[in-house]
């Protein structure tokens, strides 16, 4: 199984016109040519598709799901779209897109799931339908439209960013769950500064893109300063990316303290004999504190 690429697409509007018409999946320029996205210099009357994000969205996290269950295949571990975790905030009514976790079940509790992803990935390169033949080209990469795909969108991003600091903040019972939000486009230099971050402070733990070449011509960004985005350019990759998460024994931990107070703490904490063991303890102070 690959990564993204431009045949993914190209699949989605060939599974997608079983059930949606191309105006549904188009839009129409006003030369009657249909794209996907509204050229760069086009000018003429605009409209906006509603359906279409809803089919990306869930062609796209399908997607990743059966990308995950490859990659897990002899893990043990199981995938669960609309994952409901009621324990950390994680409702019928905002579901984690993803989550790997040690039981087959829609509703989880915290300690049974190992990870969670948001999924925020769209169409990246523009498309042309042509009526006549019914046949769907591909017309350029996401630097020959005025679309803003996946991780190029502030507004994805910020709302990425507000649900897993929401989980976070929920229960001290998500503090052992990495979160990892995936796209399939590069990441902004202003919101790598942000994904670096967020990463050191723990609240998210990446932005991983799944797109190893968004371009016709030309590279993008590999990773950014701390590596709080990463571009997965093979399975292998990917697959140790999840290892490495995996292997690690994290735990968020957060508070606004005096010096005071934290040597207080450090001190009760230095009481125990292991390094594992004092920084448990710190963690558990810390919390109480």
């Amino acid at each position: 199984m690959r990564l993204w690429g431009r045949n993914q697409e190209k699949i989605f509007f060939e599974k997608s016109r079983n059930f949606a018409s191309y105006d549904q999946l188009f839009y129409r320029t006003s030369d009657e040519r249909y794209v996907a996205y509204w050229p760069k210099g086009y000018d003429g009357p605009k409209s906006t598709l509603q359906a279409r994000n809803s089919l990306i969205g869930n062609y796209t996290e399908k997607w990743v799901s059966d990308l995950i269950k490859y990659v897990l295949e002899d893990k043990n571990l199981y995938v669960v779209q609309q994952a409901q975790i009621p324990a950390i905030g994680i409702s019928r009514k905002s579901p984690a897109d993803i989550a790997i976790a040690t039981q087959n079940k829609k509703v989880l509790m915290p300690d049974e799931v190992k990870l969670i992803f948001e999924v925020k990935m769209s169409l990246v390169w523009n498309w042309e339908y042509d009526v006549q033949t019914s046949h769907i080209r591909e017309i350029g990469d996401y630097r020959t439209h005025q679309g803003r795909p996946s991780f190029t969108r502030s507004d994805s991003i910020l709302k990425a960013i507000g649900k897993c600091i929401d989980i976070r903040v929920s229960n001290f019972k998500s503090s052992k769950i990495p979160l990892i939000v995936l796209g399939n486009a590069p990441l902004s230099n202003g919101f790598c500064k942000k994904a670096d971050y967020l990463k050191k402070a723990g609240i998210i733990q990446g932005f991983w893109s799944l797109n190893p070449f968004p371009l016709n011509h030309g590279n993008t960004r590999k990773r950014s300063h701390k590596n709080g985005f990463l571009r997965m350019d093979n399975i292998d990759e990917f697959n140790m990316s999840l290892d490495k998460l995996f292997n690690q024994e994290l735990n968020f931990f957060s508070g606004m303290q005096n010096p005071k107070k934290l040597g207080q703490l450090i001190e009760l904490a230095n009481r125990e004999k292991t390094y594992q063991e004092k920084g448990l303890k710190f963690i558990n102070l810390l919390k109480r504190s």
